[in-house]
């Protein structure tokens, strides 16, 4: 069996020796790429049942494979068999597995493919499974926390849009490709293709193991979820800072100073925020190793693995922590109310009542303009100028004006789609939760069938 984990190579017929330690080294990817193994034994499955419809295996010898197959996926899964010191990577320490079961018999499933195609399927079915598993600080005007919340829902439902999306030009299946030239073996791609879930076989041989588009898409999406989540986070570290005291963390998801005792850190929401750039930094990583790859296959290609794992790694821990954050957090709604009008954000209901009369805007702002100026030269709100003080700034100030000078009264004047009032923010939320429920029954759906 030692000897055995020593000698087991995929390649190497025409070399007298092996490779030198410092290239074995550099070769080795087992360490990382090992989490593709259930999905490269799903792929050996197809093939073996495939190599049997050609008439290349007997089948006994099929139902021979298949069984040892299940055997070793069943000791990968529980850690009886993992990767030996020797093996070069994932496909080589399955080789080996496969051939401590099974003898010379476990050489046959090689015939028509190669690792090029296996690491382009294998990463394939790992991310497309992988993927249903992310005004200057000065006031504005009033709306509902509720519409701010919804707000950054938004761009993480157009992530997932561009999942499903990615999803659609990922179903192509490598496996049949070979090295880059497809086999002369009499091999169905299109079964193997079915079998594994994917919608069909690829076009071109070439560009099925030397796309990784596949990949460089995922990262962007993953990144983009990354500077969607980072947003977030920084409006939280705002809003729970005493400042502005508009909300207050859990104790499960705030942490303390080792040195200020009187300290409830943001640590989620700023690991939200940092865990943005190892993101982005994958995605660059990624889109400078292909930048001038020749066709086809090219070692440099082992360098796209460790960035989708981290890829999706790093949501993994966010996502959770994040979601539970925002489960968790204590809105302070007086604090909110007391902070909507600060800093005359009700200018704006007073310039477009303006309007509604028949003052042309650019007038009706330089009236409000006005009226902010004087409220603020005495400290008081635009609702606490008095009859004549209206009236001096401007004729066209009746104390009707108070009317729309009320947070409430500005959030119900939002009517329309996808505004502040609360009619359209209940309307946004409906449609939310309707979206995350569909999407929710297709990440559902498994890839590898079975």
């Amino acid at each position: 069996m030692t000897q055995m984990r020593e000698q087991v190579r995929l390649w190497g017929g025409r070399f007298d020796t092996g490779p030198a330690e410092a290239v074995a080294r550099l070769s080795r990817s087992v360490h990382f790429d090992w989490r593709l193994a259930r999905y490269d034994l799903a792929g050996s499955r197809a093939h073996a049942r495939v190599l049997a419809a050609a008439g290349l295996l007997d089948p006994d010898e099929r139902d021979r494979l298949l069984a040892g197959l299940a055997e070793l996926a069943a000791d990968c899964a529980s850690g009886a068999f993992t990767p030996a010191a020797a093996d070069e990577d994932v496909h080589t320490a399955l080789e080996r597995g496969l051939l401590e079961r099974l003898g010379p018999l476990g050489g046959k499933l090689r015939a028509g493919r190669s690792r090029n195609d296996q690491i382009a399927t294998d990463l394939r079915l790992y991310l497309r499974e992988a993927a249903r598993g992310l005004t200057h600080l000065q006031p504005a005007q009033p709306v509902s926390f509720g519409h701010q919340l919804l707000a950054h829902a938004q761009p993480l439902l157009r992530d997932l849009d561009r999942l499903r999306d990615w999803d659609a030009r990922a179903a192509v299946c490598p496996l049949g490709s070979g090295a880059l030239a497809g086999s002369s073996l009499p091999l169905d791609p299109a079964a193997v293709a079915a079998e594994l879930g994917f919608a069909a076989p690829a076009a071109n041989s070439i560009d099925a193991v030397a796309d990784r588009d596949f990949v460089a898409e995922f990262l962007f999406v993953t990144a983009l979820v990354g500077v969607h989540l980072s947003r977030l986070g920084e409006e939280l570290v705002l809003w729970t800072a005493p400042q502005f005291g508009w909300a207050s963390l859990d104790d499960g998801y705030a942490t303390g100073s080792s040195i200020m005792p009187q300290k409830k850190n943001p640590d989620v929401a700023e690991l939200a925020r940092g865990k943005a750039g190892r993101l982005v930094g994958g995605l660059v990583a990624v889109l400078t190793m292909l930048k001038g790859l020749p066709l086809a296959y090219d070692r440099d290609l082992q360098e796209d693995k460790e960035p989708v794992f981290d890829a999706v790694d790093t949501l993994a821990l966010v996502l959770p922590a994040l979601t539970g954050l925002v489960d968790t957090l204590t809105v302070h709604a007086d604090r909110l109310a007391a902070a909507a009008p600060a800093g005359y954000t009700l200018a704006t209901e007073a310039a477009d009542w303006l309007v509604r009369r028949g003052v042309p805007f650019r007038e009706a702002h330089e009236i409000t303009g006005g009226l902010v100026s004087r409220a603020a030269a005495t400290g008081r709100e635009l609702e606490q100028l008095e009859d004549a003080e209206l009236a001096a700034v401007s004729p066209h100030l009746t104390p009707q004006v108070r009317e729309v000078l009320s947070v409430a009264s500005a959030l119900a004047a939002r009517t329309t789609p996808g505004s502040a009032g609360p009619g359209p923010v209940a309307e946004q939320l409906a449609a939310v939760q309707a979206v995350l429920a569909g999407w929710r029954e297709w990440a559902g759906q498994p890839v590898l069938p079975g």
